[in-house]
C-alpha cells in the first residue's frame, strides 16, 4: 500500500510540476512559419489583456485579445521586427498595454517619487531631531512683578 501511495505522490507532483498556464491560442491564429509563430507567443505573452487586465493575450481569451493575437502575427508576417510590433501596439493602445513597462521619465518618476518622498520626510524628521537636541528650551527666570502676580492667581485659585 506505501509503495502505491508513494507512486501516486510522486505522479501527482510530477503533474502538477509539468503544468503550464492554458493558452488561449486557437489552431487558426498559430502561423505555419515555426520561427514566426515562436516570435508570436513572445511578443503575446509581453502584451496585457486590456479586458482581463492581468493575464497576457496570450492567456486570455476575451475577443480582443484574439484580435491583438492576429494583430501580431500579421505585422511579423508582414516583416516587422518584435520592437516594431511592440511600438505599433503600443503607439495604438499605450503604454499600458506593455506588461512589463519600459524604462523612461515617467516610469522612473512614478516609481521614485514615493521613494524620494520617504528620504526627504525622514531627513526631515532627522534636522528637527537634530535642532532639538542642540537648541533646548531656554527659560528666563520670573521679574519680581511677575513673582507677584503669580502668588496673587495662586492666592486667588486656592479660595
Amino acid at each position: 500500500m506505501r509503495r502505491v501511495s508513494a507512486v501516486f505522490f510522486v505522479l501527482l507532483t510530477a503533474l502538477c510540476l509539468g503544468a503550464t498556464a492554458a493558452q488561449a491560442v486557437s489552431p487558426d491564429e498559430v502561423l505555419p512559419n515555426p520561427a514566426l509563430e515562436t516570435r508570436a507567443r513572445t511578443i503575446s505573452t509581453e502584451l496585457r489583456c486590456m479586458v482581463c487586465q492581468n493575464q497576457s493575450i496570450d492567456d486570455s481569451n476575451a475577443d480582443l485579445a484574439k484580435d491583438l493575437r492576429i494583430l501580431v502575427r500579421e505585422r511579423l508576417t508582414a516583416g516587422d521586427s518584435d520592437e516594431q510590433v511592440l511600438d505599433f501596439i503600443v503607439a495604438r493602445y499605450g503604454e499600458f498595454v506593455l506588461l512589463k513597462p519600459r524604462l523612461m521619465l515617467s516610469t522612473i518618476l512614478l516609481w521614485g517619487f514615493p521613494i524620494a518622498a520617504l528620504v526627504a520626510g525622514a531627513i526631515v524628521i532627522g534636522v528637527s531631531i537634530v535642532r532639538r537636541r542642540r537648541s533646548p528650551v531656554e527659560t528666563t527666570p520670573l521679574s519680581d512683578s511677575e513673582k507677584k502676580q503669580l502668588k496673587k492667581l495662586l492666592a486667588a485659585s486656592n479660595d
